[in-house]
């Protein structure tokens, strides 16, 4: 391929390759000229432009395949741009001649075809100068297109919309020309066509004005005609055509039309609207003239042309944009609720037809309304719609103000307003959901009476108004949480007052019914006793439906309606009723079968409809229980939930009798009943009507082939069956779109409605299965079959195998004996059935019985796999495969493939050959590969049929399954590869693009291909490279196509290569190619790429590029904007806010929740890799989104920001370039976007964290920007910060707030310690206090939700926790909003608002009353810093009261309301330890609940405290210090309490009746509950424990044991102790961060000082006791004396030590003697400590100090040992601590006295041991250590070694004091400087030499004395060499010396010559002899 790359072709290496590389080769040369040609040289071009020109003209006739011929004749104009025109005419002439060729041979066609490419791209290009050829050029085109076929026409109207866009105006001459073959091609049979004459045409409607004068009506009725039969595609360009042209209408401002002076009639927009109305009405046929169908009343307007209208509708409102949209909403309002008045008879007669009207309808006010309009623009437009309901309301009422019930009812008045109410209130509802809270302002102004107008259509006569006003309020609650009780409260008292006015109880159970599926959706939830007020309501309507007939039937389905919404609470709520609701259940139905015969015989057809509708509602309430609360669903509820089944199952095999004897009236409702039955069965387990199968089986087989079913609704029963990847293959409409809500209608035949919320009243509070819309349940005869279908499933799975067997010919045969379109539909029924059926063996693993069971399973699913109806076939593929899967046998699979390869080679026809062909693929999806020779005949076959061009049909299904089996087959497939990869790109480069489908199948075989190569492409050997350029020239090729899916492919083929070989991919124009079709596409609002699927393609692909490259991606972007064409006018302007800014918008305008969910994680990954390095550009991102809405909020205080100087003007980011009088560029972001904004400014924050110090630091960022000014610094965007957290925690929408306060709440945690460099003593905060106390001051107004005002309180103890204001006056700001919350909450949990539920009142209680103990934590730690000298905390707290203190501080704040506090405190506290309790105690909590929550609701409330206790406990453990546990009763201070504080609260019994407690055990109760809390806590640490709940109940810990009542409790339960220790050195082993290490030690060390005192105290009061004369007979205190050592588990002692080792040993692991001692383990050098450890370390040692105190003093037995343990550690310590610590004066004086004390002891180990020690100080290095021990101790040591005369050394320890002592002194000597050496030496010869024994002495003296004789002599003989003029200075000047040695060495040498055995270490000739040799010296 490298050959390929140059300006010219290489002809040579071209012509030697096969046919297929060829076209490969020369597609690869096109693209690359195109690149090439850009950027070489003009005069490189024009010398090189005469061979181009013939090359590219000579491929024209060698029959270039389209995506060739697109490039082709692109490269021809770009060639012509660049170099010379002179030749161009030449070239357009040939051009010409090719077209006008008479040759018609298919082989010629692509040449013809090219040349047409060419002349369009030519004059594209060119433009103006080719105009006076253009005439004869379009003229030859259009004569053309006469006898051109399909692909030609297509061709033709592209290239004739190139011709027209390069020509502009000038092209005016041809327009009618142009218009009237456009016309035609408009209505063609090809789809294709038809969208290329419409984008011929929107080009042609530019410049020819008379599209949008003259012909306007033509126009839009050419239009209409093209929609009928259209397709999607159709439907989307001509849609956009038409709302275009109709724009330009109403604009007319065109300068062409003023220049040529025509008179323009101006279009009015009545007109316009008029036009659209009646093609909506009427459809193309009756557009311009009444037919005769139409008089006749028989035509009705196909579906196609209404919803092609639909779209049109939307584009003409989109192109003239949200201003145009509020300026003229109200017209455009009435008008569109006019298409579905009763003034319009045949929109709205059949029910069918009046559904999908009204979807239209909807669509189009959802479109627009939602799409176009911002925040304050859709309040407005709410308010309309609400005028709307009025006046139709008013006209309801006038005709129900009507005596006459008859003409009541049969009013048209009545019918015609209902489809207008349904439409206004359904877009009401969705306008409120979508604005959230910030629709607050609209709901509270009481002139536009939102509510009230919703509920007074509440009670209108039509049931689908009804219920569309239920769900309005529904949406309504969603939104605005606090209307839920309110409204629900209002409904409930409505249906109470009016329970005898049959509307008013269906219309107000609707009503309640769908508000309580809102509770659901809002966390806050209602009151608990709602439950029990609604079921009573039910329970009264079931009772009181008996006495009147007129309401039976309202009050039976109103009763069971409630009961079944109530479900919906879920267990909590349910639990509490449950035994009434199966009461109820089980009264429903008769006690047995045999009643129900009795039953049958009685009544009349008005009894059973009450009857069927009561059972089918109780059915449906049980599955609604079943469904929503599968915790209550014990063995026990199901037991008693059985009863009454199988008389359901008996009544249902009774109704076709009961419909023959009562008449047909009883048919819907007997429908509805075996409805709610069979979705009641699918949940059960199968086991519990284990004995009906059968009869439910034959009641299914009846139902899915009975002969009573009409229509085929194969859309809604196969697609759950089919497998979602082979919906790929059928209609558009199956996947997802943008259109979906209409274009669903299309699935279904024209009788069969869509689903609409009037078919099934129960599904009010369901959730919606595909998001927020309202639900669309189906008609009872459409939803029946599909529960049927899926029953049938279960069923038949648990049926015996010959009921199986029987059961599958029936269902044979009845596909057998029906004919026509009725076979269909049971044939549907059938496979849909079976299909649920082998899906839910495979699933369970079950097994398909014996083997006389596959020949029908396998007749019935290949009928189906050779169905007409593609679904049909798609599903029976499925099966097919599912099939095989359950028989799991190798020869059957085999058998199966071969039934399929048998078909595929014989048959001939379309149909049969897609299905086996999918067959194939679906086989091998569930079974792997199958063999390696099937698998080759599968693709040999498959092969064959993707060449199949005369059917693009079989070509799309073939390549389908080969993209199944390539996934499937994985490794197997490697040696395939090549092949396919090549049939791939032939047909890439052949299939012509009017067959997408085609291209899409292909698209799919090559992502599956490339995942099979997988990492392989980053190869670098020449095959796989091959590969890789295939699969890039592949994605190219795709990437041109004009077809949106296709392109979709082409990305994500581009995406996986990207992940597997990165480098290979071009990243700039991947990118460059993902921003043209965002961007491009978001010009107008609803016309995003049309495609939802290609934008989700997009925003997958650019999610995974900015993972690892998000830099590069922005960048490659923002030059794409740079550098791009004019025509790219995104509204969008990735010059101005980047990619970043882009995709914010587009997050803005996207509704699909997929794609906002990706749109999010791509900024996420974007701003976690980029936004510190781009600081400013991000925050004015999110600032701008977040002010682009301000104007909509009450911005108080925003202006008191000062601008920080020097943060203007110096940031040369991209932004800062815009000026100010230019539009916003966010217009009015959503709340959504905003609340996303605002939780990016929090990330920023965090990111900057882990980056540069100077974020956090303003004089270091101040320097480092003057260094240098493209340095950016959070910390001087500190003003922006907090002004974007100010404007979002002031919003109307609270969701905004919370985030706004969570802004705050960082902002205030990350700067407040920052300094203020200008105002020392300040801090850079202090400033901003107006703002934090204005942003605050909203959330505790009264009508402020739950949640806003906990958060809030969290940050006003934050903010004065922070210690940014230490004013007392300017902190009273924020701490008044506490102290009024305090106020509020005081009255305990039933003080609170009745708005919602009772977890919602604990949560602010809690909130409150943490954000109070945070700041009292804070108040004490503060007052203690201040008056350090303060012994314990209670004389701070009697300094404060007396007002001795001279500043008031934080804590007088505090203090006056610390009685209250303290009190709420302590019940909070004791709640939290009875939430705690085990399972097994709930018998033993309070009935009501506690303080703050109520029995009913503890689940919530659980999370609640588990938020706020730890800092609660915190804050009680120091109140109770610092009253120091005696404080007065409690009940002090409560004159501030407007009532008591709750019952349950300590120190107060249960009744006033009570004994009272002594206050010792009041303190011994408190005290117990903070250290139970304590340790039930950090016994058993989560996982999700947070590091602040540690801290705080460590500190609790701590804070107990500060003052003597508490440690004196510890002191003396020594258990306690224990278990406390054992449960911190849990937490040490657990937890590693320092800081909570640190503060267990610190508990510890409090726990053995309390046993300290508790032994002191013991041996005191003993002392006291026995009198002091006694002294000797005291008892020893302590632990180990009586149990003879410190036992495990029952010693405090023992546990202390684990503790502290295990700190010891982690920090310092050397000290752990298995790992040292190991010999596995190198010795490694030890680490130095880090600032923790050695805080740990130290602090473990002071308690191992303190330990000795808790023992009992043992004799003195081992006391040396004790003496020999400290010197080593002290010498230890003096080695191995550097030696500034070692030589600090106090500390080296300590350490010499000890050693001087040390030697004085008389035991002689301690005395080795003593000189062995010093021995190692004396020699360290460094004299300033050594040398102070030195001239302390040697002179003790001489004097030791001098006592030799006194006592000699009697045994071999006292002989080694000696020795060792010489050793020490002899080391001295070697360590001296010179000029001393000589007295040293001087001093240690006499002591040696009176070592010495004479001749006579020797003879007699022991072996000891001997021993030391020798080694005296021995030191001698080596000193006296060495100092050998000392050594005579000493004897000359000693002559006792020098005798004494004389007569040693004399008595040494006779010994040896009379060979005394003196002593075996002596008894060596060697020796001796050399001490003869070296007596010479004397």
């Amino acid at each position: 391929m490298e050959l390929a790359h140059s300006l010219l072709l290489n002809e040579e290496a071209c012509n030697q390759l096969g046919e297929v590389q060829k076209a490969e080769f020369i597609f690869d040369w096109l693209r690359y000229l195109e690149k090439l040609l850009l950027a070489t040289s003009r005069s490189d071009v024009k010398e090189k432009q005469k061979t181009l020109v013939e090359q590219l003209l000579s491929l024209l006739n060698s029959s270039p395949g389209p995506p060739t011929r697109r490039l082709l004749a692109k490269n021809l104009g770009i060639l012509y741009g660049i170099g010379d025109t002179f030749s161009v005419y030449e070239t357009i002439d040939k051009c010409n001649d090719l077209i006008r060729s008479k040759d018609d041979s298919p082989s010629y066609l692509p040449t013809k075809l090219a040349a047409v490419v060419c002349l369009g791209s030519l004059y594209k290009k060119l433009g103006r100068i080719l105009s006076n050829t253009f005439t004869e050029t379009v003229g030859n085109i259009l004569k053309a297109m006469k006898s051109a076929e399909s692909q030609g026409r297509y061709e033709i109207m592209l290239s004739l919309q190139n011709i027209l866009k390069g020509l502009g105006a000038a092209a005016i001459p041809c327009h009618r020309d142009i218009y009237k073959a456009a016309r035609s091609c408009l209505t063609d049979r090809s789809m294709a066509v038809r969208c290329a004459a419409a984008k011929c045409l929107f080009e042609l409607q530019n410049e020819a004005s008379f599209m949008w004068s003259t012909d306007l009506d033509s126009v839009a009725a050419l239009c209409f005609k093209s929609f009928e039969g259209s397709n999607y595609d159709v439907r989307i360009s001509v849609s956009k055509l038409l709302g275009t042209v109709l724009a330009k209408a109403i604009l007319s401002k065109h300068p062409g039309a003023a220049a040529s002076r025509q008179s323009i009639r101006r279009v009015t927009l009545e007109e316009v609207l008029e036009l659209l109305g009646t093609g909506f009405l009427r459809g193309s046929s009756g557009f311009l003239r009444a037919s005769g169908d139409m008089l006749k009343g028989t035509s009705s307007v196909s579906r196609d042309v209404r919803v092609g209208i639909t779209q049109a509708y939307v584009v003409f409102i989109s192109t003239l944009g949200g201003a145009w949209l509020e300026k003229n909403f109200a017209a455009i309002l009435s008008h569109v609720l006019s298409l579905v008045s009763q003034s319009h008879p045949k929109v709205t007669q059949a029910q069918v037809d009046a559904v999908c009207s009204r979807r239209c309808v909807s669509f189009i006010l959802r479109a627009t309304i939602g799409g176009l309009l911002g925040e304050k623009a859709q309040i407005a437009a709410a308010k309309d719609i609400c005028q709307a309901i009025w006046k139709l309301k008013k006209v309801v009422d006038a005709v129900m103000c009507d005596g006459n019930l008859e003409t009541r009812l049969g009013s048209s008045d009545v019918a015609a307003s209902q489809h207008m109410l349904v439409c206004a209130l359904q877009e009401l509802g969705n306008l409120i959901h979508g604005l959230g809270t910030t629709a607050a302002p609209l709901l509270q102004d009481s002139s536009a009476g939102i509510l009230d107008s919703v509920i007074s259509v509440i009670i209108h006569p039509s049931i689908s108004v009804q219920l569309t006003a239920a769900w309005c309020l529904h949406c309504i609650a969603v939104a605005l949480p606090s209307y839920l009780t309110p409204l629900l409260d209002r409904c409930l008292e409505r249906l109470t007052v009016l329970k005898s006015s049959p509307e008013a109880v269906t219309g107000f159970s609707f009503a309640v019914a769908a508000l309580l599926g809102a509770v659901k959706h809002c966390p806050l939830g209602i009151p608990h006793g709602k439950g029990k007020i609604i079921l009573t309501l039910a329970e009264d309507l079931l009772c009181s439906a008996t006495q009147n007939s007129r309401l039976s039937a309202q009050r039976t389905q109103a009763g069971w309606l409630l009961i079944a919404a109530l479900m919906t609470l879920g267990p909590a709520v349910v639990s509490h009723h449950l035994a009434r609701v199966l009461l109820l259940w089980k009264c429903v139905f008769p006690v047995s079968p045999k009643d129900l015969e009795t039953e049958k015989s009685r009544g009349d057809s008005f009894t059973w409809q009450v009857t069927l509708e009561g059972r089918a509602g109780a059915l449906c309430a049980i599955k609604s229980f079943v469904s929503h609360c599968g915790d209550l669903l014990t063995a026990e509820v199901i037991q008693r939930l059985l009863p009454p089944l199988p008389c359901a199952v008996a009544l249902l095999t009774q109704l076709s009798s009961i419909i023959k004897t009562y008449g047909s009236p009883l048919k819907t409702p007997s429908v509805v009943y075996r409805h709610r039955l069979y979705e009641l069965l699918i949940l059960l387990p199968p086991e519990t009507y284990e004995g009906h199968l059968c009869a439910i089986l034959k009641e299914l087989t009846a139902d899915l082939t009975g002969p009573d079913i009409q229509v085929a609704a194969s859309t809604f029963l196969l697609p759950p069956l089919c497998h979602q990847e082979d919906l790929l293959l059928l209609s558009p409409l199956l996947q997802e779109t943008d259109h979906r809500f209409i274009e669903e209608q299309l699935l279904l035949s024209n009788g069969i409605a869509c689903g609409s919320l009037e078919y099934d009243a129960y599904s009010v509070y369901e959730k919606d299965v595909g998001g927020e819309s309202v639900p669309k349940p189906l008609p009872p005869a459409l939803s029946v079959i599909s529960s049927a279908a899926k029953l049938f499933g279960v069923v038949c799975a648990h049926v015996g195998e010959a009921q199986r067997l029987l059961t599958l010919e029936q269902l044979l045969d009845s596909i057998k004996h029906t004919k026509g379109a009725r076979q269909q539909v049971v044939q549907l029924h059938v496979v849909s059935s079976v299909s649920s059926f082998l899906k839910y063996v495979a699933g369970s693993k079950g097994s398909l019985g014996p083997e006389e069971m596959r020949r029908p399973a396998l007749a019935l699913v290949t009928g189906a796999l050779e169905s007409p109806n593609p679904l049909l076939r798609c599903a029976a593929a499925e099966a097919w495969a599912r099939l095989a899967q359950v028989v799991d046998e190798g020869p059957f699979t085999a058998s199966l493939a071969q039934v399929s390869f048998d078909k595929l080679k014989s048959a001939r026809d379309v149909v049969t050959r897609t299905g086996h062909s999918l067959a194939l693929g679906s086989l091998h999806r569930y079974l792997g590969g199958i063999s390696s020779q099937h698998l080759n005949s599968c693709i040999g076959i498959l092969y064959t049929l993707s060449q199949d061009s005369t059917s693009p049909d079989v070509q799309t299904w073939a390549l389908h399954s080969l993209s199944l089996i390539i996934d499937s087959a994985g490794p197997l497939y490697y040696m395939h590869v090549e092949p396919t990869l090549s049939l791939i790109i032939m047909l890439l480069l052949n299939v012509p693009p009017t067959h997408a489908e085609v291209h899409q199948s292909l698209g799919r075989c090559l992502n599956a291909l490339i995942t099979t190569l997988g990492p392989e492409l980053q190869g670098s050997s020449t095959s796989v490279s091959t590969l890789r350029t295939s699969c890039l020239l592949g994605c190219a090729v795709m990437q041109d196509n004009p077809d949106c899916l296709v392109q979709a492919q082409a990305i994500s083929c581009l995406q996986q290569l990207h992940m597997f070989a990165p480098r290979h991919v071009n990243l700039s124009s991947l990118v460059s190619c993902l921003c043209e079709i965002l961007l491009d596409n978001s010009v107008l609002v609803n016309l995003c790429s049309p495609y939802l699927l290609l934008r989700r393609a997009v925003l997958a692909c650019l999610r995974q590029l900015v993972q690892r490259e998000a830099a590069e991606v922005s960048e490659h972007a923002v030059t794409l904007a740079k550098d791009s064409r004019e025509e790219l006018t995104p509204d969008a302007n990735i010059r101005e806010v980047g990619l970043e800014g882009a995709l914010l918008t587009l997050l803005d305008k996207e509704t699909d929740q997929k794609l906002c969910h990706d749109i999010k994680e791509t900024l996420n990954h974007m701003l976690t890799s980029m936004a510190v390095d781009k600081l400013s550009f991000w925050l004015k991102l999110c600032k701008d989104v977040l002010a682009a809405s301000a104007d909509f909020t009450a911005v108080t205080c925003v202006d008191t920001m000062q601008e920080e100087e020097g943060d203007k003007g110096d940031d040369d980011s991209v932004l800062t370039t815009r000026s100010d009088d230019r539009s916003h560029p966010f217009t009015n972001p959503r709340w959504a976007t905003r609340v996303f904004a605002a939780e990016c400014v929090c990330r920023i924050i965090n990111q900057c964290e882990s980056a540069h110090c100077a974020h956090f630091d303003i004089a270091l960022a101040q320097e480092m920007k003057k260094k240098d000014s493209r340095n950016d610094f959070l910390v001087l965007h500190l003003a922006d910060l907090i002004r974007m957290a100010f404007m979002a925690a002031t919003d109307h929408s609270d969701q905004l707030r919370l985030s706004g306060l969570q802004m705050l709440l960082i902002v205030i945690r990350r700067f407040a310690t920052i300094p203020e460099p200008e105002f020392p003593g300040h801090v850079i905060l202090e400033q901003y206090q107006a703002n934090v106390g204005a942003a605050l001051r909203p959330a505790f107004t009264s009508e402020t939700a739950p949640d806003v005002t906990a958060k809030a309180c969290q940050v006003c103890s934050a903010w004065i926790a922070s210690g940014v204001v230490s004013d007392l006056n300017d902190l009273r700001r924020v701490h008044h909003l506490l102290v009024s919350s305090l106020t509020k909450i005081q009255a305990g949990k039933e003080a609170l608002s009745h708005l919602y539920n009772e977890s919602a009142s604990t949560m602010e209680i809690l909130a409150v009353l943490k954000a109070w103990a945070e700041v009292y934590i804070i108040a004490v730690e503060r007052h203690k810093n201040n008056t350090q000298p303060l012994t314990t905390t209670s004389r701070l707290e009697e300094s404060v009261r007396d007002g001795s203190d001279s500043s008031p501080g934080l804590l007088d704040l505090v203090h006056t309301d610390l009685g209250t506090l303290s009190r709420l405190w302590l019940a909070a506290l004791q709640d939290f330890a009875l939430l705690t309790l085990p399972s097994e105690f709930a018998s033993q909590l309070p009935i009501k609940g506690g303080a703050f929550y109520t029995a009913e609701t503890s689940e919530n409330a659980k999370l609640h405290y588990n938020n706020s206790w730890a800092l609660i406990l915190h804050a009680t453990a120091l109140w109770l210090t610092s009253t120091g546990f005696v404080a007065a009763d409690p009940d002090e201070g409560a004159s501030n309490l407007s009532r008591p504080v709750t019952p349950t609260s300590m120190c107060q019994g249960p009744s006033s009746g009570a004994i009272a407690k002594s206050p010792e055990d009041v303190y011994s109760d408190r005290f117990h509950l903070i250290l139970g809390i304590s340790v039930e806590f950090l016994c058993s640490l989560r996982s999700d424990a947070t590091m602040e709940s540690i801290t705080a109940c460590l500190h609790a810990l701590q804070t107990l044991l500060d003052v003597p009542w508490p440690r004196s409790k510890i002191g003396s339960d020594q258990a306690l102790g224990i278990e406390l220790l054992n449960v911190l050195h849990r937490v040490i082993l657990t937890r590693e961060s320092p800081s909570i290490q640190l503060a267990s030690l610190e508990v510890v060390r409090q726990i053995i000082c309390a046993a300290q005192e508790h032994v002191k105290e013991k041996r005191r009061s003993a002392e006291v006791d026995d009198g002091a004369a006694e002294k000797e007979t005291l008892p020893e205190f302590g632990e180990g004396k009586d149990t003879g050592g410190l036992v495990p588990g029952k010693s405090l002692v023992f546990a202390t030590l684990e503790l502290c080792v295990c700190i010891l040993v982690r920090q310092l692991p050397e000290l752990n003697p298995k790992l040292t001692g190991s010999p596995g383990i190198k010795a490694t050098k030890p680490q130095m400590l880090s600032e923790d450890g050695s805080r740990l370390v130290s602090a473990a040692l002071v308690i191992l100090a303190e330990l000795p105190a808790v023992c009992s003093p043992e004799d003195g037995s081992h006391q040396e040992l004790d003496e020999v343990s400290l010197l080593t550690a002290i010498t230890v310590f003096i080695l191995s601590t550097s030696p500034e610590v070692t030589i600090i004066p106090c500390l080296q004086k300590r350490c010499i006295e000890k050693f001087k004390v040390t030697l004085e002891i008389k035991d002689a180990m301690v005395q080795i041991k003593t000189y062995q020690l010093l021995l190692s100080i004396f020699q360290y290095p460094n004299p300033a250590v050594s040398y102070p021990y030195i001239y302390s101790l040697v002179s003790s040591i001489m004097e030791k070694l001098q006592e030799i005369d006194q006592k000699y050394p009697e045994d071999a320890t006292e002989l080694q004091i000696f020795q060792e002592g010489i050793k020490v002194l002899e080391a001295l000597v070697t360590i001296a400087e010179e000029q001393h050496r000589s007295q040293l030496v001087a001093c240690l010869l006499p002591i040696l030499i009176s070592f010495l024994l004479d001749e006579n002495a020797l003879g007699s003296a022991t072996s000891i004395m001997r021993n030391l004789h020798d080694f005296a002599l021995q030191k001698l003989m080596q000193i006296g060499p060495q100092f050998s003029s000392v050594f005579k200075s000493v004897m000359a000047s000693s002559p006792a010396l020098k005798a004494r040695l004389e007569a040693a060495i004399k008595g040494n040498q006779e010994s040896v010559k009379i060979g005394t055995p003196t002593s075996k270490h002596t008894n060596h000739p060697g020796k001796n002899s050399s001490i003869q040799l070296k007596t010479s010296f004397l």
